[in-house]
């Protein structure tokens, strides 16, 4: 026993030691208030938070995810806003000699004062900012006011002063903010402020040792060999490839603060529930929540961490440069610790955009302005944030861009990841795939309606047919509407019948294309492999209800699609795709017999049928199965997460659908 202990004692003293300082945390998150800086009333504030929620919260506003009144709310994010408190200290810590301010988070644009002490200049949504105020407290009535900025007009305030240069395509690539926050293709404009992580007082205690551990993420290795094909793209885990299946990830809500742990258990364990093994954090959003890592630590669930830019040329000025070498910093000392997260990556399309959508002749770059912004570019991406991802992880492979190529280059399919949107922009089938199936695609996807449940939470019953503005407004792709009716009639229905379509059936169908493409472009994927190593459907998730590309809408529950692709993700069978188009299906009508059960629904059909759909009003009731397949005589069993009443359950099916009058 002696002999052993020894060996211990040797071995413990070979492990790398540092020194932290052990803190006493005080949260400031009561007794806030906020205004517009041009008035004097103040309102009660929720903190951590956002304007529009403290808006939302006083009955100030209605509901900014309502109907239309995103358009009715843009005066928001032209105002100037402040929020105070008032706080105290207790004897114990004011006689500290070190204590400090700290904000988590701060969007973006901000002035601190403490005391009436300008303290802070903020100018940063994804960094911390720790401040002394060991000079500026008191024990009693401590005054902290933030100013914010109105975000959309500095922007626009630098924007006109580098003219005639335009940075591609939005004012918003001046501001280190989330950038999905200006609108999307998917997502609504609101700029927004708001102190939108915690703030509190630090105050350094006693020094204590902590083991450092440096190999918590050695196992996982991004490969990128020469080979026959070109260059090869995948991940290595214990020495055995992986093939990555999964999803894209975009925040769960454009007023971030709303997220809770549960939020994101329940969105992650959607996708673990769908078999995936990797999420890819896309760089429009934000660096997410500790719980959001934590969760996928726990889950298996490997993470492609996109930096936070997307879709734009970003400036090059030193103080452009600093600030995001700082954001780098603080992010990657923040979550290296992580043995989730497997990648760096530098940003979401810029070069892919650079390259292919004509935004020199669109912004008029040409000769030495051409050469500043790409140079300005390379700077950035392929340059600084390699160093920094070095100096500041040193384990993890980084990659300058996603995708390597554009989806119009034939590299695309040879080496690198690919974003295959020929299906979907390009109004391909999802066939092409058969020729067009990249080393590791990372984004590819089609869109559906949300549930109608969802509908009806954000319509009123007089905006329930397609061609209303408020079904309009919550379609933001460029002619989505267009690109849906091609797929449903190149697939599922002849347009005079689509258009007869009320839109509760329309949703139904638009949700089975989702389910029948994704599944057989899964199937196209995974039958390329091992020259195909990878496949990131384009998304998991929404950030408000809108008719998108996720499989998971707003109320966190599936879409069709989801069941799809949990099925083509399993690793015990692969998919198999259709032969037959549903068009083409000859259908009879079913007769079902249905039973209910504690906590389960049993149903069986007379005939063949598809795409059986089980609906509730209940929005909070789960389905173990839907939208499933069903041959004559065959019973199927479904699992529910509540005893569901016979007469509320309604069932729908392809059949219904392709021979309504």
């Amino acid at each position: 026993m002696r002999s052993c202990s020894i060996v211990l004692i040797l071995l413990i003293c070979l492990i790398p030691f540092h020194t932290t300082a052990q803190n006493i945390s005080i949260e400031l998150n009561k007794n806030w208030q906020f205004k517009n800086q041009k008035e004097n009333k103040w309102y009660k504030a929720t903190v951590p938070g956002t304007v529009h929620t403290d808006l939302l919260a006083n009955k100030l506003i209605p509901d900014p995810y309502f109907r239309d009144n995103e358009s009715k709310l843009q005066w928001i994010d032209k105002a100037d806003w402040e929020y105070k408190t008032v706080f105290n200290v207790d004897d114990q810590t004011f006689i500290k000699k070190n204590i400090e301010l700290v904000f988590d988070g701060l969007d973006t644009y901000t002035d601190v004062f403490l005391n009436g002490k300008l303290i802070l200049q903020a100018d940063n949504m994804f960094r911390g900012w720790t401040i002394d105020v060991k000079p500026f407290i008191k024990r009693t009535n401590n005054v902290l006011l933030i100013r914010f900025a109105s975000a959309q007009n500095k922007v626009d305030s630098i924007a006109k002063s580098k003219l005639p240069l335009i940075l591609p395509d939005n004012n918003r690539v001046y501001v280190r903010k989330a950038q999905f926050q200006f609108g999307w293709d998917w997502g609504p404009k609101f700029v927004g402020f708001g102190i939108w992580k915690k703030v509190y007082l630090k105050v350094a205690e006693v020094k204590r040792s902590t083991a450092i551990n440096n190999d918590h993420n050695s196992i996982v290795k991004l490969i990128q060999q020469k080979d026959s094909i070109g260059t090869s793209f995948y991940f290595e885990k214990n020495g055995k490839p992986i093939y990555a299946k999964g999803a894209n990830w975009i925040p769960g809500d454009v007023f971030l603060p709303r997220l809770k742990r549960d939020d994101y258990r329940k969105m992650l364990l959607s996708a673990k529930d769908a078999n995936m093994n990797m999420l890819r954090v896309w760089g429009g959003g934000v660096y997410e929540a500790n719980d959001f890592y934590d969760l996928c630590d726990s889950l298996g669930i490997m993470v492609w961490q996109d930096f936070m830019f997307a879709g734009g040329m970003y400036p090059g000025d030193d103080a452009f440069m600093n600030n995001v070498r700082e954001e780098v910093k603080y992010q990657i000392e923040r979550l290296k610790d992580h043995p989730c997260i497997v990648l760096w990556c530098g940003n979401n399309e810029v070069e892919e955009a650079w390259k292919n959508w004509g935004w020199q002749n669109q912004f008029n770059l040409h000769g030495n302005d051409s050469a500043k912004v790409w140079n300005d570019y390379k700077r950035l991406f392929q340059d600084s944030l390699k160093k920094w991802v070095d100096e500041f992880d040193g384990t993890r492979p980084y990659v300058s861009t996603s995708p390597k190529n554009g989806w119009g280059r034939k590299e695309s399919f040879t080496e690198g990841d690919s974003h295959y949107w020929g299906v979907w922009w390009g109004l391909e089938d999802w066939e092409t795939f058969e020729n067009k199936t990249g080393r590791f695609v990372s984004e590819y996807g089609m869109q559906a309606m949300p549930n109608w449940n969802t509908i009806k939470s954000f319509t009123d019953p007089s905006d329930r047919y397609l061609q209303s503005p408020v079904i309009r407004s919550h379609q933001k792709a460029s002619d989505g509407f267009k690109k849906l009716e091609h797929y449903l009639t190149r697939y599922f229905i002849d347009s005079a019948k689509l258009s007869r379509l009320s839109l509760e059936d329309y949703t139904y169908l638009s949700q089975c294309m989702q389910y029948y493409i994704l599944k057989n472009s899964i199937a196209v994927h995974r039958s390329k492999y091992p020259a195909n190593m990878g496949t990131l459907l384009w998304q998991l998730n929404d950030c408000w209800p809108v008719t998108s590309w996720s499989i998971t809408d707003y109320s966190r529950q599936p879409k069709a699609a989801w069941y799809a692709v949990r099925e083509a993700y399993r690793d015990d069978v692969l998919p198999v795709k259709d032969a037959v188009y549903p068009k083409d299906l000859v259908l009879q009508k079913p007769e079902f017999a249905i039973f209910t059960s504690p906590n389960s629904v049993s149903i069986t059909s007379s005939v063949a049928v598809k795409y059986v759909y089980l609906a509730i009003k209940d929005k909070d009731l789960s389905f173990s199965d839907n939208y499933f397949d069903l041959k004559p005589g065959e019973t199927k069993i479904i699992k529910t997460n509540k005893t569901i009443n016979l007469p509320d359950l309604k069932i729908k099916s392809l059949y219904d659908i392709l021979n309504a009058q």
